[in-house]
């Protein structure tokens, strides 16, 4: 229930003293969950069916084939119900921020300990949100929708009876509503869950009475892949269609090409995750702000007795100064990580496509740095990676422009608000006219070498001259004076590109499909290896021409068997079907071969002819 301690006073004074407890743990209920959840894999372990048969299922004949084990979730080539299980993991996304707020153990317990108890609690985590998944992607329907509606809604009941007693929080001392905030998108998401189990269970009762019909979508070779190889073998058009501006500036919409559901969920949890991080980050400065002004606003009068007016006012005025540059630089990184994340499904589809062309130099210069078994490993990590790179870049990103506008501000904008003009000039104004002056002898130095060190163009039509020197001996003069000039600037190159590696470092930190690390070291870059490692196993599992090739493949096999099998189930040939042989198939096909490429008969092994047998002379004596 609620205890609430609170005097006459402000709002904030009284959430200052409110103290919630809830009839329910939440943590506790975590714990709690995972009988349920064990037993819900169980019963669709019990359901599936194996592939493979054991020894006992002889000797069990209700347990044939029975016993399977069930997946959740396909990483690798799933393309239906993806925002189904987009929700599913958007409903996890409080849980993985549990993970980046849980406490470690005690200081006592040793620290490989510690990095055994991360790994259970993140098992735990994982085992709790399995039935999530697992019952959207059963084979058994009614069952599973049965099994994550109840589970589902027993979730959303608890967590729903916790926010309701403590709206605040457990303790309200940061922001009203707190809870609220944080826990609508998963209560959302939960929501969608509820409505897409009820939706499966209708539709497969709809299926028992036989008022629809089931299709069974093929996890082989998707809809939009098949169109894909039937758009490569047409011709292309003559005249390219005319794009729209959406089109050619912001994004084009491929009707050939689907991104996996991995990729959807990801970006769903990806944006939950980003929400709930800038939240907390949000109630935390209201938080910091608000006693930083009390603070000042109490030892304002004792800052007056002291003569400490001047240095007061200053304080007042950098906590004013801190918190609009911090509100202003929340908006710009949460912009720009929000930007990031739809981004990286662009490039995702662009990657993608060049790779299905043959195009792989473009990711990392060496492949072979890249193992298999890496690339194993990266499609199962990409997703997990990809949240944290962007919840952490988004931080490292808005401490970085923070601390930059307020430098900015103090340099430039806080003297011209106190008239400081003359003191502004004096300090700065020599280093921009001279920052200026090397930007104004760079061009024309640049434009010098175009003028005069380089011959005419050999064509009018040529976007460029050629890279043939001219006026050689005013070019030695040139080059002679300019290397005693740019030993002055290369000191003011190398701080501008030490300056430009950390504002691009900062800003690229949470794109994973991006190297941060210069060319030819981009293998040190563990996080753009996991986004190579994912491509290609993702390009080589999902390749829609070769997938087209293995159904052919097996449609010819499963033909040949059908055929086989027509002679014993008793029926017998018509009499315009013929048998034709192997040898002469082989034949025909050779033939056809050589006529269409003649080239070929001098590559052919010559046939060797049978030599004269040799028989022993007799002797007559």
């Amino acid at each position: 229930m609620e205890d609430v301690e609170n005097d006459t006073g402000s709002e904030d004074d009284n959430l200052a003293n409110f103290t919630c407890h809830s009839l329910i743990d939440m943590e506790q209920y975590l714990h709690y969950s995972l009988v349920p959840s064990v037993i819900i894999i169980i019963v669709l372990s019990c359901l599936e069916r194996r592939l493979r048969r054991w020894s006992i299922d002889g000797k069990l004949n209700k347990l044939y084939g029975r016993c399977g084990v069930v997946i959740p979730f396909d990483f690798v080539s799933m393309f239906h119900n993806r925002w189904s299980y987009g929700f599913a993991f958007g409903a996890t996304a409080d849980k993985l921020m549990f993970l980046f707020g849980q406490d470690f153990p005690q200081p006592e317990m040793p620290r490989v300990a510690r990095v055994f108890w991360v790994m259970l609690i993140a098992i735990e985590v994982g085992l709790s949100s399995y039935p999530f998944f697992a019952c959207l992607s059963t084979n058994y329907q009614k069952t599973g929708a049965v099994l994550g509606f109840l589970y589902t809604s027993s979730w959303l009941i608890v967590m729903l009876i916790d926010v309701v007693q403590c709206p605040h929080g457990a303790l309200s001392i940061l922001q009203q509503y707190e809870s609220v905030i944080l826990y609508w998108p998963s209560f959302l998401c939960q929501f969608f869950l509820i409505a897409q189990f009820i939706r499966i269970f209708v539709k497969s009762l709809k299926i028992f009475n036989g008022e629809a019909v089931l299709h069974e979508e093929s996890t082989f070779l998707e809809r939009h892949q098949i169109l894909h190889v039937q758009q490569l073998m047409r011709k292309p058009p003559l005249q390219p269609p005319e794009k729209s501006w959406i089109q050619r500036k912001l994004y084009e919409w491929d009707p050939y090409f689907r991104f996996p559901s991995r990729m959807i969920s990801t970006s769903v949890v990806v944006l939950i995750c980003l929400y709930m991080f800038i939240m907390v980050e949000i109630i935390v400065y209201k938080y910091i702000s608000a006693l930083a002004r009390n603070l000042a606003n109490e030892f304002e009068g004792a800052a007056a007795a002291f003569n400490f007016s001047e240095e007061m006012r200053s304080v007042q005025e950098f906590i004013e100064v801190a918190s609009g540059a911090w509100l202003a630089t929340t908006a710009s990184s949460s912009l720009t990580c929000i930007i990031y994340v739809f981004h990286i499904l662009v490039c995702y589809r662009k990657h993608m496509k060049r790779l299905r062309v043959g195009k792989k130099q473009f990711l990392l210069a060496d492949f072979a740095k890249v193992s298999h078994s890496l690339s194993v490993v990266a499609m199962a990590k990409y997703s997990s990676w990809q949240i944290a790179y962007t919840v952490w870049g988004y931080f490292i990103m808005h401490l970085v422009q923070w601390v930059a506008v307020m430098v900015f501000i103090y340099i430039v904008i806080i003297p011209m608000i106190h008239g400081q003009w003359q003191e502004l000039l004096d300090k700065w104004g020599m280093v921009i006219l001279t920052f200026f002056l090397v930007l104004l002898i760079k061009r024309l130095m640049l434009l010098m070498a175009s003028r005069f060190f380089l011959q005419p163009k050999i064509s009018p039509e040529d976007k460029q001259k050629p890279l043939a020197l001219d006026n050689r001996k005013a070019y030695q003069n040139f080059t002679y004076f300019l290397f005693f000039y740019t030993v002055v600037v290369g000191l003011i190159s190398c701080l501008m590109r030490l300056l430009r590696s950390i504002v691009l470092g900062t800003w690229l930190i949470g794109r994973i499909d991006r190297p941060v690390m210069p060319k030819g070291y981009e293998a040190c870059d563990m996080g753009f290896k996991t986004w190579v490692g994912m491509l290609l196993m993702d390009h080589y599992h999902t390749n829609p021409s070769l997938l087209y090739f293995c159904h052919i493949l097996v449609t010819r096999h499963r033909e040949k068997e059908l055929q086989k099998a027509i002679p014993v189930a008793g029926t017998e040939l018509t009499g315009t079907d013929c048998r034709v042989s192997a040898r002469a198939r082989t034949r025909w096909l050779l033939l056809y071969t050589l006529l269409n490429n003649p080239s070929l008969t001098k590559l052919r092994k010559p046939k060797s002819v049978p030599q004269p047998a040799e028989f022993p002379v007799k002797c007559s004596v």
